[in-house]
């Protein structure tokens, strides 16, 4: 690795933050991190900013801690320690995204599985885990604040990709930014869709072999550059 290989995932991260804002998954709160590509033990995360306007001078480096390498007065993130949490426990993981979309909240809510419906969907697993803080933690602000909160939700998820949080959101990760982005919006198109079925009839959901599958395929490299590239384009961010 090389200066050359940091400068490319500080740009993707742009971008990531900036894809994630356009397909409506992160809003004004919600963040994206990808791990050190030289440095397993730390990762890279923008200053607490509205992931749509952010920018190279905005990302920060960390360790799995939360503790920032040259902070300079700029202000963080307070829910640093998932991220940290999620590198931790998983070592496959290199990119973690954490958003409020709001059609994932209902199957945070009321004990209904999130399950694949389409085919673009099976890359969420077979079932998505949902995390409820108040169960350990008791009555907090709702964020994932702590190591131990972290390490906590972190356990959740288990090997999956995602994972719902009660009254919250959702956190999902990825061997890669284009997967974590890939995984987070196929969650929330997947959840709308469940959502508008269900008035209509029980939907006929992916089978396990269905979803092995399809998962293997889309999460290959021609997929992933081809989702990549058109909603980097979506975003903004052209030839790239």
């Amino acid at each position: 690795m090389t200066d050359a290989a940091i400068a490319d995932a500080l740009h993707q991260l742009v971008i990531a933050n900036r894809i994630l804002a356009r397909e409506g998954v992160i809003d004004d709160f919600g963040h994206v991190s990808v791990r050190h590509p030289q440095d397993p033990g730390r990762y890279f995360l923008s200053r607490s900013r509205s992931p749509e306007i952010v920018v190279r001078e905005d990302i920060i480096e960390f360790t799995l801690q939360g503790e920032p390498i040259d902070q300079n007065g700029r202000p963080m993130y307070r829910e640093r320690a998932l991220h940290g949490a999620v590198y931790m426990a998983r070592p496959d993981v290199n990119a973690v995204t954490h958003h409020h979309a709001r059609s994932v909240l209902p199957f945070a809510l009321t004990g209904r599985p999130l399950r694949p419906a389409f085919h673009m969907a099976s890359v969420i697993g077979h079932d998505v885990p949902v995390w409820d803080s108040q169960a350990e933690f008791g009555d907090t602000d709702m964020l994932i604040e702590t190591m131990p909160q972290g390490h906590s939700m972190a356990k959740a998820m288990g090997g999956e990709r995602c994972v719902l949080i009660r009254g919250h959101g959702a956190t999902c990760c990825g061997a890669s930014l284009r997967e974590a982005v890939f995984v987070s919006i196929y969650l929330k198109e997947n959840a709308e869709l469940v959502l508008n079925t269900l008035p209509l009839g029980e939907p006929a959901y992916l089978t396990a072999g269905e979803i092995d599958q399809t998962r293997a395929m889309l999460l290959s490299d021609m997929p992933q550059t081809r989702a990549w590239d058109y909603r980097a384009a979506r975003a903004g961010f052209r030839g790239l």
